[in-house]
C-alpha cells in the first residue's frame, strides 16, 4: 500500500490526514490519499488564479505543447497506470488499458482544437470580430467509473482554452489520477493544473468557491442539480454530463448472431457502469425470442471476477453503495415476479462487490429496472411491435443522453435516430465518442457539451471587438 500526494502549485503535497482507497475486488486497502478541506482548496484555487494571469497570455502553440506532454506522459507509463486503475476501479485489465490509452489519445487529439476569430462585419464603416477568451479558474469534479478519462476530458480543454483548473477525483478512485499528477508535475506550469482529494463534502466547497469561475462535472443527475444550485450564487459557468437511461432499438432485419455479442457488451462493459451504456434494449417481436436467447447464451461464456485475473470479462461494482443499490433493483425485480434469463442470485460467501450478470425477460415498462438507471450488470430486454410504439417508449424518460438503433437498413436507422430525444444516437455500434464531435445530454442528462469545438467553447467567453472606421476622434 502506498500513499499518494496532491498536486498544488507545482508541488506534490499532503496534509497528514488520509483517506483509504479500497480494491472493490477484495475490499482491501490499496492506497491512501490526502483528506483535504477548505484550507487545501483555498491554496489550490489561489495557485490556479495566479497561474491564470500568465497562462491566458500563452500562445496556441505553447498550450498544445503542454497538452501533448500530458498525453506522452500517460502513454509512456500506460503499463503501470492501467494496473493501478484496475486495483482501485475494478475493471478488467483490457478495459483499463483502453481507458489509459484512450485518455492519452484524447489529450493528443484535443490539443489540435482551435477557436479562430470570427469576422462579423468588414466594410467601409466597421471591422467587427468575435474572439474566444478563457473563462478563468475551472473546478472539475470527476466520477469513479472512468476516473482517468473523465479527468483528462476536463483538464485538456481547460488548458487548451487558456484556463487553469482545480480537479477533484472521486474519493473511491483517486490513485491513478494522482499518479498522473506526479508524472505531469514538471510538464505543466506550476498552478495551471491542481489535483486535490477529499470526501464528497469537498465538492460543494468547489462549487461555491468565490474564486472559481466555471464548474465541469460528470456524475448523477441528482448531484448535478445540487451543483447547478450551488453555482448559481455567483453565476458560474457550468458543464454537466449526467445520468442516462439509454435505449437501444433492434429492428427485425438485424442479424441475431452478429448483434448478440455487441448488444451484450453495449450493456455490460465496465460492469454496466457507463453513462452511455444500453440500459434498455428494445427488440422487435419477430426476433425477440431468438435474440434474447442468443444474448443469454453469450452471457454464460463471460467470466465475472477480479479484473486483474486473466480471462475476466466483467469485474466488480466499484463501491459498496452502488453495489447495494444494484442488488436492491434485482431484489425488486424478484419481488415483483419478473422473469430472469440469467443471474438474479448472489453468492453470499466471499469478498468483493460482485453482481452476477443479470438479464430480465420483458419486464413491464414501469418496472424500476426499466424506469431507473441501474448502473450495474443488469439489463432488461423488452419486446416491441411497431416503430411508433418503440420510439414513444424510448423517449418516455427524464433522461436523454444516448441511444442506438440496430438494423441493416441504415436509412431507416437514421430516420428513427432523428426522432429520439437524446444527444447522441449510434447506428449499428455503441459508445463511440470522437474527440472532434460534441457530446452532451438532452433533458435531465446534462447541461452544455464536452468534446469537439462545442466542448472547448464551454471554457471560454465570446468577446466582440468592433473598430469604427473613419471615425472623427
Amino acid at each position: 500500500m502506498a500513499d499518494y500526494k496532491n498536486l498544488i502549485d507545482g508541488e506534490m503535497v499532503d496534509n497528514g490526514e488520509w483517506l483509504e482507497v479500497l480494491n472493490p475486488a477484495n475490499e482491501q486497502v490499496v492506497g491512501r490519499v490526502p483528506a483535504c478541506g477548505k484550507d487545501e482548496l483555498d491554496r489550490a484555487v489561489a495557485a490556479a488564479r495566479r497561474a491564470f494571469k500568465d497562462w491566458k497570455k500563452t500562445s496556441r502553440e505553447e498550450r498544445q505543447k503542454v497538452v501533448q506532454g500530458i498525453a506522452a506522459a500517460i502513454k509512456e507509463n500506460a503499463d503501470e497506470l492501467f494496473r493501478l486503475l484496475t486495483s482501485e476501479q475494478g475493471k478488467p485489465h483490457a478495459q483499463a488499458q483502453q481507458e489509459i490509452y484512450g485518455a492519452a489519445g484524447l489529450a493528443a487529439a484535443q490539443s489540435t482544437l482551435t477557436l479562430d476569430d470570427v469576422v462579423n462585419q468588414d466594410d467601409d464603416t466597421r471591422l467587427s470580430r468575435t474572439r474566444r477568451v478563457p473563462v478563468g479558474v475551472v473546478g472539475g469534479i470527476v466520477p469513479w467509473n472512468f476516473p482517468v478519462m473523465m479527468a483528462i476530458q476536463k483538464i485538456v480543454p481547460a488548458l487548451v482554452a487558456g484556463c487553469t483548473i482545480v480537479l477533484k477525483p472521486s474519493p473511491f478512485t483517486p490513485l491513478t489520477t494522482l499518479r498522473i499528477a506526479e508524472l505531469i508535475k514538471d510538464v505543466v506550469p506550476a498552478g495551471t493544473v491542481n489535483i486535490i482529494t477529499g470526501e464528497d463534502s469537498l465538492g460543494p466547497m468547489i462549487t461555491e468557491h468565490p474564486d472559481i469561475d466555471k464548474i465541469t462535472f460528470t456524475g448523477s443527475t441528482a448531484t448535478g442539480k445540487k451543483i447547478m444550485e450551488g453555482a448559481s450564487g455567483d453565476l458560474k459557468r457550468i458543464t454537466l454530463e449526467l445520468g442516462g437511461n439509454d435505449a437501444s432499438i433492434v429492428l427485425p432485419d438485424a442479424d441475431v448472431e452478429k448483434v448478440a455479442e455487441q448488444l451484450f457488451w453495449s450493456s455490460f462493459s465496465n460492469a454496466g457502469q457507463v453513462c452511455i451504456a444500453a440500459k434498455r434494449i428494445y427488440i422487435h417481436k419477430d426476433i425477440y425470442d431468438d435474440l434474447s436467447k442468443a444474448i443469454a447464451e453469450y452471457a454464460k461464456t463471460v467470466v465475472v471476477g477480479d479484473g486483474s485475473q486473466q480471462g475476466t470479462g466483467v469485474g466488480p461494482i466499484q463501491n459498496k453503495k452502488q453495489y447495494e443499490r444494484v442488488l436492491e433493483l434485482i431484489q425488486d425485480a424478484k419481488d415483483n415476479g419478473y422473469k430472469f434469463l440469467t443471474g438474479g442470485d448472489k453468492d453470499p460467501s466471499g469478498t468483493g462487490y460482485y453482481v452476477p450478470i443479470t438479464i430480465l425477460d420483458n419486464p413491464p415498462e414501469d418496472a424500476r429496472i426499466v424506469a431507473e438507471e441501474q448502473f450495474g450488470p443488469v439489463m432488461p430486454l423488452l419486446k416491441f411491435d411497431s416503430i411508433d410504439e418503440v420510439i414513444e417508449r424510448a423517449n418516455n424518460s427524464e433522461y436523454g443522453l444516448a441511444g442506438a438503433v440496430w438494423t441493416k437498413d441504415t436509412d431507416k436507422g437514421v430516420e428513427i435516430a432523428e426522432q429520439l430525444e437524446t444527444g447522441t444516437v449510434w447506428i449499428n455500434e455503441f459508445m463511440h465518442l470522437s474527440p472532434f464531435s460534441p457530446f452532451g445530454g438532452h433533458k435531465q442528462s446534462g447541461f452544455g457539451a464536452e468534446y469537439g469545438l462545442d466542448g472547448l467553447k464551454e471554457f471560454t467567453y465570446p468577446q466582440v471587438i468592433t473598430v469604427k472606421r473613419d471615425a472623427a476622434v
